[in-house]
C-alpha cells in the first residue's frame, strides 16, 4: 500500500482557505436571499434552471442532475416550492414514469426580484476584489479541477 501523499503547508493553507471562501460565500448568499426575497439557496438553486428552460419546464431528473442533487433531495425540495407556489409538478407526456417541473408566474417573480441582489453579493463578495487577470485565473483553475473531477468519476 503506497504512503499517503500529505498535504505540504501551502497546500493544507490553501485548500482550507477554498473550505472556508466556499463556507463563508454560501452562506452569505443565503443571507442575502432570505433577507431580499425569502427565498433560499435550493430555491435559488432550482429557479434558476427553470427560468431559462423553454416554457419555464424541466424533467425533474434532469433538474436534478443539473444541481447535482439525489432525487430524495429535489423531490422534499419541490414539494415545499409547491407549497409556497413557486412551482407545480406535472406528469410526463413522453414517459408515464417521469415528472415535469413547471416554474409558475409567481416562481417566476421571486426570480427576476432575487436576481440582481443576488448577482450584486456573488459579485461584492468574489468579483469586486479581484482583477481581470485574477478572475481569468480562477476561471482556468476551477475548470481544470472540475474537468478532473468530471472525467474521474
Amino acid at each position: 500500500m503506497d504512503e499517503p501523499r500529505w498535504l505540504d503547508e501551502r497546500e493544507a493553507r490553501v485548500w482550507q482557505a477554498y473550505l472556508a471562501v466556499n463556507r463563508e460565500l454560501h452562506s452569505a448568499l443565503e443571507r442575502q436571499l432570505v433577507r431580499d426575497s425569502g427565498l433560499s439557496n435550493a430555491d435559488y438553486a432550482l429557479l434558476v434552471p427553470l427560468s431559462e428552460a423553454p416554457d419555464g419546464v424541466v424533467r425533474s431528473r434532469d433538474l436534478g442532475a443539473t444541481v447535482g442533487w439525489e432525487r430524495s433531495r429535489l423531490s422534499h425540495q419541490i414539494g415545499r416550492m409547491e407549497k409556497r407556489g413557486l412551482v407545480v409538478r406535472e406528469e410526463c407526456a413522453e414517459d408515464a414514469r417521469g415528472s415535469m417541473v413547471r416554474l409558475t408566474a409567481a416562481g417566476r417573480a421571486a426570480i427576476e426580484s432575487a436576481a440582481p441582489g443576488h448577482v450584486a453579493t456573488v459579485r461584492r463578495y468574489l468579483f469586486d476584489g479581484l482583477s481581470t487577470e485574477e478572475a481569468a485565473v480562477l476561471d482556468r483553475v476551477f475548470h481544470r479541477v472540475l474537468d478532473r473531477i468530471t472525467h474521474d468519476t
